[in-house]
């Protein structure tokens, strides 16, 4: 069984690995966005384009939460994971395009949801004063 502290320690680790990914995204749209315009997403539906442009503040968002230890911080990139996936799938299937950034999308998605749970329990954890407990009475 692991010890506490190398628990606590694995779970910085997700922390960052969150953090740096979502930064990724982040960094990935504000190029866009600079190279491009705001016509850089031209071609694809209204939603979507209004989606990936929204990423550019949602992403960062989500790093700030998780750098401050909120939990809405991991309900947040769980949901923007989620529905990137789902968004760029469905832009795969109808364009046939996007399949290089699809796949390592796919797999920082499955480690969100994988590691989504125990994280929030550790910011939530981190969070609480010295000496209370997480149980009642």
């Amino acid at each position: 069984m692991p010890s506490p502290r190398s628990s606590a320690r694995a779970l910085g680790v997700v922390r960052l690995l969150w953090v740096a990914g979502f930064l990724v995204g982040t960094t990935t749209h504000v190029v866009d966005l600079v190279l491009g315009g705001t016509d850089v997403y031209a071609g694809y539906p209204a939603g979507v384009r209004a989606f990936w442009v929204a990423l550019t503040v949602v992403d960062p968002l989500v790093v700030t939460l998780v750098l401050l230890r909120r939990r809405a911080g991991v309900a947040l990139g769980v949901v923007v994971m989620v529905a990137d996936v789902a968004v760029n799938g469905s832009m795969l299937a109808a364009t046939g395009d996007g399949l290089a950034a699809l796949v390592p999308q796919s797999l920082f998605a499955a480690f969100v949801l994988l590691t989504a749970r125990p994280l929030a329990r550790r910011l939530d954890e981190s969070r609480r004063p010295a000496g209370r407990s997480t149980t009642a009475p």
